[in-house]
Formats: structure tokens, C-alpha cells, sequence
């Protein structure tokens, strides 16, 4: 009896087999999109059609940069990708890497093939971008001379910035010698020293793109010393040039708004700024004139002026309170010299003579206390209060113990 094999192991072995086919795992399949569903996910779900059959189709979120317009029903279509097997289910699909217009299939591979070479060169690699200068002033541009394009960096540019210059080569951007003359505008415009150029033009078909996914254009926008921005078609267009160069605009308007700057929001952040700055410095004067106000005192207590006028303040106090001192103490001198002369006065003879007493002095002036010092026939001088009495002493009697005084 043969083996008996799962259905998951059926599945497994045919899936296997899916992934070992090399032309299955890198496949261009042309048809007609049918049942087109985007998916909340991001997923596109759809089936593949002709005359003769159908396949179904899946394209993930992550590989959506492979799609370059809004796929409908209708569309005719290549789609490049691998076929395999969901196991679960146990049907074959194809997932989309890759999907381009029918018209446009030759182009389109010739397209990822190119950008798959340069990409592996490493022409894209972002350690070689240019960081476009924030403020530019001149700015080559490299477009057809008529048309929207040129009209509308024009007219961006010199709104943002009046004051800029713009240097414009009129290179042909279509048909025969277009990628020759877009090659010589980006070579002429930088060997001027320019701070900027944009290479671009306005959408259209792949076809009419196709001079901006040539070798030779990508090569010149590589080899630029002067920072190139792409602004070639509407923003689904994607070419080489977009790739290659330093930065990428979706459109020629969008390329002159990230080329110039708005120099109105300059101005505007300059006068913010001014007066921030002009704020700052008042709050910082106020600050240190407070300053320097306490230090103008400190130094005015502390200057040997002031130093000087304080210690001449304090001289004069000490000479006023010195003179105050002298002043009482000669009062209080004064006050006992008067008590003292008040107390000699007391004891003064003149006082008693005033008193009714009378002061007895011999002829040489010597006070007579005594009848001890006088004998009969002395000449004596007796003093009272308005003069003095000269007399002769006729005789003198001893007073007798026990008599009084007066």
C-alpha cells in the first residue's frame, strides 16, 4: 500500500517546490485587474485575468512603494513578484513586489533593472546625500524655459525670498537630447559655485519622464558637488533622478518651498527675538542696576570720605560730650566753691561784725583774744562794720569762772 501523506504535508511539498522554481520566485505576469480591494491593513487584494484564465493576487503593505498609481478594475498591468503556495488554504498566488501600467512594461523593467545597479553601487546610500543649505542664495534650476514648472519655482522662490537669485538653464526635459542637455545644465550650473540646484519638470507619463531614469543623468546628479533636489513629475512620479539625488521633492512647487527659505518667518523670528533680547537685557539691567545701587551704598558707607566725615562726627561728639563733662564739672566746682565760700563766710570775723560783733587788734595788727596781751596805756584798734576805733587801754578785769561769756 502506497504512503498516505497529511494535507498540510501535501501543501508543505507543493509549496517546496514553488520555492526551489527560480522563474517562479521572479516573475512578470500581464493581465487585467479584477475584484481590486485595498484592505484597511494596507494589503491589495486582486485577480489577474485574460482571455483565458485568472490568477490571484496579493500585494503587502510593505511593498506598496512598488506601486506608482492608484491601481482600479480595468487596469491593464505588469506585475512582477513570486509565485507561491498559502499553505493553509492550499492555493497559489501571486505576490506582488512590483506593478506597473501595460503600456509602460518595457520601461519599467528597464527602470527596476537600472535602479537596482545604481542602488547596488551604492548611488543611493544616504552617507553620500548633501544637506541642502538652510539659507540659499543662489539657486540653479535646471527645467524646460517655458512651461508650469519653471513658472511656479519662479514664482515660489521669489515670493519667499525676493532677494534671490535665481540662474535657470533651459534644458530640454523630453524627447531626443533630453538626457544630454539635462546632463550639461546640472555640469554647467556647478561649476558656478551656486548653493543649490533643482532639476525637475512637470508630470506626465513615464515615457515623457524617461530622461530622468537614464544612467547618465543619475551619474551627473551623483558626481554634482552642489546639492541637488529632484522635483521631476507629481508626487506617485518616481524616477532615478529622485533616487540619486540629494534630496527629493514630490513637486517643482514643493522643491522651490524646501530650496528658499521664507525670509517673512525669518523676519518674523528675528523681531521675536528682538524682543526677547531687548526684554532680557532690560530685566538684566534692572537687575544690575539694583546692584550697583547696594554696592553705590555699600561704598558710600565703606569710602574713607565717608569713613573720614563719620570719625569727624564722632570727634565732635566725644569733643561735645568732653566739653559737657568740663561744663558740669566746673558747675559742680563752682556749686562747692560757693558752699565752701558760704561756709568761710560763715566763719569770717567781717561776718560777725555784721552780726554786731566787733574785731580787737593791737597796734601791730595782732588779733587781741587775751587781757594777757594788753596793759594799761595800750593802744588798741577795734574794728566794726563800717570802720574802725582806735582806743588806750585804761585797765582790764579777769572774768570769773562760772560767769557767761556775754
Amino acid at each position: 500500500m502506497s504512503s498516505v501523506y497529511s494535507v498540510s504535508q501535501v501543501n508543505a511539498y507543493i509549496r517546496n517546490m514553488f520555492v526551489q522554481d527560480f522563474m517562479l520566485n521572479r516573475i512578470s505576469v500581464r493581465g487585467e485587474v479584477s475584484n481590486c480591494k485595498y484592505h484597511r491593513s494596507g494589503h491589495i487584494y486582486f485577480t489577474l485575468k485574460d482571455e483565458g484564465g485568472a490568477l490571484s493576487c496579493v500585494m503587502f503593505a510593505g511593498s506598496r512603494r512598488g506601486l506608482a498609481f492608484p491601481m482600479k478594475d480595468g487596469d491593464r498591468v505588469v506585475v512582477r513578484g513570486a509565485v507561491d503556495v498559502y499553505e493553509r488554504d492550499g492555493r497559489y498566488q501571486l505576490y506582488a513586489r512590483e506593478i506597473a501600467l501595460e503600456g509602460a512594461g518595457l520601461l519599467y523593467e528597464r527602470f527596476l533593472a537600472l535602479k537596482a545597479e545604481l542602488e547596488e553601487m551604492g548611488m543611493f546610500a544616504p552617507e553620500y546625500k548633501q544637506p541642502i543649505p538652510a539659507y540659499v542664495k543662489k539657486l540653479g534650476i535646471v527645467t524646460a524655459p517655458t512651461g508650469a514648472a519653471v513658472r511656479d519655482i519662479q514664482n515660489i522662490a521669489l515670493r519667499r525670498n525676493p532677494f534671490i537669485q535665481l540662474i535657470l538653464y533651459p534644458a530640454l526635459v523630453q524627447g531626443e537630447g533630453a538626457k544630454e542637455s539635462i546632463v550639461r545644465g546640472i555640469e554647467t550650473l556647478d561649476a558656478l559655485g551656486l548653493d543649490a540646484i533643482i532639476v525637475g519638470r512637470g508630470g506626465g507619463s513615464i515615457e515623457d519622464l524617461w530622461a530622468f531614469n537614464e544612467e547618465c543623468v543619475a551619474r551627473a546628479i551623483f558626481n554634482c558637488r552642489t546639492p541637488v533636489i529632484s522635483a521631476v513629475g507629481h508626487e506617485t512620479d518616481t524616477t532615478i533622478a529622485d533616487f540619486v539625488a540629494d534630496l527629493r521633492a514630490p513637486t517643482p512647487s514643493a522643491a522651490a518651498e524646501l530650496a528658499v527659505v521664507d525670509i517673512r518667518a525669518i523676519l518674523d523670528r528675528m523681531a521675536l527675538y528682538r524682543r526677547r533680547l531687548q526684554g532680557a537685557a532690560a530685566r538684566s539691567v534692572g537687575v544690575w542696576r539694583e546692584r550697583l545701587s547696594a554696592w553705590q551704598k555699600r561704598w558710600g558707607y565703606l569710602s574713607p570720605e565717608n569713613q573720614i566725615r563719620e570719625k569727624r562726627q564722632r570727634l565732635l561728639d566725644l569733643e561735645n560730650r568732653l566739653q559737657e563733662g568740663a561744663r558740669r564739672a566746673v558747675t559742680d566746682s563752682r556749686h562747692r566753691l560757693q558752699l565752701l565760700i558760704q561756709s568761710i563766710e560763715a566763719l569770717s570775723p567781717l561776718k560777725r561784725l555784721n552780726q554786731g560783733f566787733s574785731y580787737v587788734e593791737d597796734r601791730e595788727g595782732r588779733a587781741v583774744t587775751s587781757i594777757r596781751q594788753v596793759k594799761t596805756g595800750d593802744g588798741l584798734i577795734i574794728r566794726v562794720t563800717d570802720g574802725s576805733i582806735r582806743s588806750t587801754v585804761t585797765g582790764a578785769e579777769e572774768r570769773r569762772r562760772g560767769e557767761s561769756g556775754d
